[in-house]
Formats: C-alpha cells, sequence, structure tokens
C-alpha cells in the first residue's frame, strides 16, 4: 500500500503568501444560480475565477523566475518535477536561521528532491512567519548544485534570507536549472528517504512560478 502526503498549502481567498504581495481574490465567472438559465432544468454548472501573483500558496520557481533566458514553466521536463526520489534534512530553528552546507553533508542528494524541514510552516497565516525564517546559505546553495541535486525544497518563507536583496540560493540553483519549491507543510510526516516527490505546475509559457499541488508517495 502506497501513502500519499500532502505537502502543499491551501489557497484561500484574500490569504497572505509573501508580506507586501497582494492575496488571491477568488470569484464566480459563473454562478450556480446564474447558469440554471442556461442549461436544461434541473443542470447547473460553477465556473470560478481566480486573480493571484505567480507567487501565491506552496509555489515552484522556476529557472526563467531568475534568469530572462532560463526555462520557464512550460520548459521543465516532467522528469525535473515528478517522480523524484526524494530526501528529508531536518534543521530546527533553534540551531539557528542560516542552514550551512554542513547541514547536508551526512545526506546523498545526487537526483534527489531535497526537502528542507525547519518546522517553519507551524507560523503560516501569522505575522511570525514573515519575520526570522530559515533559509539556505550560499555554500549550502553550491553544495547542492555542486552534488547535482534535482529540486530543492524549504517549508519556509523563502529559500534565501532576505535582510538584503542577495539571493543567492535563487541565483545557483535556478542557474543550474535546479526547480526550488517553497511554502511546503507537512514535512515531519515525511521519513527521511524512501519516498517519491511530485510538484508539477501549469504549463504556462513566461512564466518562472506557479502554485503546485506537491505531495509525496511513500511505501
Amino acid at each position: 500500500m502506497h501513502n500519499l502526503i500532502d505537502l502543499s498549502h491551501t489557497v484561500e481567498h484574500g490569504m497572505v503568501t509573501y508580506k507586501g504581495m497582494p492575496g488571491p481574490v477568488i470569484s464566480d465567472h459563473m454562478s450556480r444560480e446564474a447558469s440554471k438559465g442556461k442549461y436544461a432544468p434541473g443542470t447547473e454548472f460553477h465556473i470560478g475565477k481566480i486573480e493571484m501573483i505567480a507567487n501565491t500558496g506552496t509555489y515552484i520557481d522556476s529557472p526563467y523566475h531568475r534568469y530572462p533566458d532560463g526555462k520557464d514553466l512550460s520548459d521543465l521536463p516532467l522528469t525535473s518535477v515528478a517522480n523524484l526520489n526524494g530526501a528529508v534534512i531536518r534543521r530546527n530553528i533553534s540551531t539557528g536561521r542560516a542552514i550551512g552546507a554542513d547541514a547536508l553533508k551526512g545526506t546523498d542528494v545526487r537526483g534527489k528532491a531535497v526537502l528542507i524541514h525547519t518546522g517553519w510552516d507551524k507560523h503560516w497565516r501569522t505575522d511570525q512567519y514573515a519575520n526570522g525564517h530559515p533559509f539556505l546559505t550560499r555554500d549550502a546553495a553550491q553544495y547542492l548544485v555542486d552534488n547535482k541535486a534535482a529540486l530543492v525544497g524549504i517549508d519556509s518563507l523563502n529559500i534565501d534570507g532576505t535582510a538584503d536583496g542577495e539571493r543567492p540560493a535563487h541565483t545557483l540553483l535556478l542557474g543550474a536549472n535546479i526547480p526550488v519549491v517553497e511554502h511546503m507543510c507537512n514535512l515531519e510526516k515525511l521519513p527521511d528517504t524512501g519516498f517519491t516527490f511530485f510538484a508539477v505546475p501549469v504549463k504556462v509559457k513566461h512564466f518562472g512560478s506557479f502554485p503546485v499541488r506537491a505531495f509525496a508517495v511513500v511505501g
């Protein structure tokens, strides 16, 4: 028997993913009541409408997010976002916000979806979530590039620190065609290894980021 573990936050009307960026606006394009006049008696439909920025909820960054000539969402091969062997790196905030290469060196990351479990998702949709989040250092990102990780995810506000405008983790990982998944959750439910990971976005041209239904298959 396989166990499916949902690793994504639910997208809701007005929620804030990243402070300072607008939340999604969810509404009806055609309500069930309005549809009744278009179909046979007893037949009705709902067609929803959503306006949102690409970086909403649990989302994936493709190289185009950082680089104008990088792969956009439509260029990502399925092999880069689906059916990936996974590995979890566990790092509690009590050991410090900055997660360096030393935290990764005990794990085989080659060809893996490397998921950084910090527990920061417990602050989701609170003021704390936007303040003092854990992140990967430049040397950690370089280690993942050098050791050929396939994808990197984190259950935090950003895979980079945001105290300044530098974004070394995004720069290095996306520059090496390694997709990044941010704002994950439920990583405590995964084993350290022995699972497969999926984070497949909609196939949109000239888009660098989009929400995903990230999940793992265990067993």
